[in-house]
This record gives C-alpha cells, structure tokens and sequence, in this order.
C-alpha cells in the first residue's frame, strides 16, 4: 500500500509538472490563449443553440423539459473543455510521435510510456470558457428543474463525471493505437469526434437500439448522460452499476492493448 501511495505521489507531482510547463508555453504566446478561448466560446453559443431550439419549441422531448435539457448540455460543454484541454491534443499527436520515430525519445524516460505521451500536454484555454460555461447552464437547469442540492446528488453528479473522464480517456485512445500499425488515424478521429458529439443531445431522443449500443457496446452516452441522468431519477440500477464499473472495464482493456501494440512499435533507431 505504501509503494502505492508513493506511486500516486510521484505521479501526481509529474503531472503538476506538466501543467506548469504547459502554462508557462500557453503564456509565451497569449494571443494563442485568447483566440482558442475566444474560438471555445464561439463553440459555446452553437451548443446552446441546440437549448433554444428546445426553448422556442416549448415541448418537452420524452419527458424531459427544456431545463432538464440543459442539464445534458451544460454537463456536454464541461466534458467537451476537459477532454480538449487534457486529453485530446496527447492523443492526436500520438500518431505523429509513432510515424516519425519521436517516441524513442519518450521510451528512455523513466515514467510509463503511456502517462508521458498520453497527458503531457494540457491547454487551459480550451477548458476555461467551457467548464465556466458549462457550470452556469448546469446551474441554472438544475435550479429551474427544481432539483435538491444536497450531498447525494452532488455526490452523485460529479461522481459519474469523474467517471465519464476516466471512461473519455480509455474510449477515445483506444483507436489511436491504430497507429502502431497504419501510418495515418485521420478517419478515425473524425469518426471519434462523431461519437463524442452524439452527446450533445440527452440519449433519450434516440431510439432503443442506439441507446442499447451508445450504452453498453460502445458506452459513449455514459460519458454526459449519466450525471443528469442520476439527478433526474433516470437510472436503473443496471445502468447505476454499468456506469461505475465501464470506466475501468475499459482502462484495462486500453492498458493492455497498449502494451500489445507498444510489442509491434519498431523503434527508429532500429
């Protein structure tokens, strides 16, 4: 346990690292800063677009009322500025790092090969305008929706978004290890970027065999859905135990699929 505890520390402390390196090159070239949140709030207003079609609308859409809705997406905005701040540029660039032989330089470092490549980079200025955004649309859904804050479902709501990070993280590196065997992902990650976008809606507009699919064959709807869902009372118990359980479920199967493709990595200096 403690060798454990030490672990986390260490890593904890390189991540910290990371961070600050990051913002120290985001603050060399502010005008980068400014336009990508500048660029991020034009994101912002075209999701809630997507709020006020419902608003002008004025139905409810299976059961859920326009405020409800805006619990899905404020929940969507958060999770789009984490995972573009976190995850998404690590796991792009991983394919350039494989194609030119750069990650040889990473393979001598003595850290796991996949935190270093996978987390090192992070860009604030893709999370600021979202996660602010996102938490002010969640407020005020959750107000209007006349929904209790209480401990439980704060516990719960940031429970399954903590889980839903984890769950974005091994979802979408999975088809990036495609690169230890083709030269280009750039279809993949167009169609990744598909599958994170059917978020941007309450699953529940979608017929049963597309929840079914989003849920437990690819669980790409539990990544925004589950915390509304916990709130609005949505959840069956299967659903409750999938959604805890998913996320690690898929951090093995991406840890072991690494280390299988990382087997099939010919090194450039060989």
């Amino acid at each position: 346990m403690s060798q454990l505890w030490k672990g986390t520390k260490r890593y904890a402390l390189i991540y910290s690292l990371f961070f600050k390196n990051s913002l120290i090159a985001l603050m060399e070239y502010r005008i980068n800063f400014i336009f990508g949140v500048m660029v991020e709030l034009g994101f912002i207003v075209i999701k809630l677009s997507y709020v006020y079609v419902v608003f002008r609308v004025g139905e409810n859409i299976n059961g859920l009322t326009p405020y409800n809705v805006m619990l899905f997406v404020g929940t969507f905005i958060i999770m789009s500025g984490i995972y573009s701040a976190l995850l998404f540029f690590n796991f792009v660039n991983l394919p350039e790092l494989i194609r030119t032989g750069d990650l040889d330089t990473y393979i001598t470092k003595p850290i796991s090969l996949q935190f270093i490549t996978t987390m090192k980079s992070i860009d604030i200025s893709f999370a600021v305008p979202n996660i602010i955004g996102g938490i002010i649309v969640v407020v005020i859904g959750w107000n209007q929706s006349g929904i209790p804050v209480n401990l439980s479902n704060l516990a719960g709501y940031i429970g399954y978004l903590i889980l839903g990070v984890i769950l974005t993280y091994s979802l979408f590196l999975l088809p990036q290890l495609l690169a230890f065997w083709t030269v280009k992902t750039n279809g993949i990650n167009d169609i990744s970027n598909a599958l994170f976008d059917f978020n941007q809606m309450p699953m529940t507009i979608y017929n049963k065999l597309v929840q079914r699919a989003g849920t437990f064959l690819i669980p790409v709807f539990l990544l925004t859905n589950y915390s509304p869902l916990f709130l609005l009372n949505g959840l069956s118990k299967l659903q409750m135990v999938w959604g805890i359980a998913a996320p690690f479920i898929f951090l093995i199967l991406v840890r072991l699929l690494w280390k299988y493709a990382l087997k099939q990595y010919t090194s450039a200096s060989s």
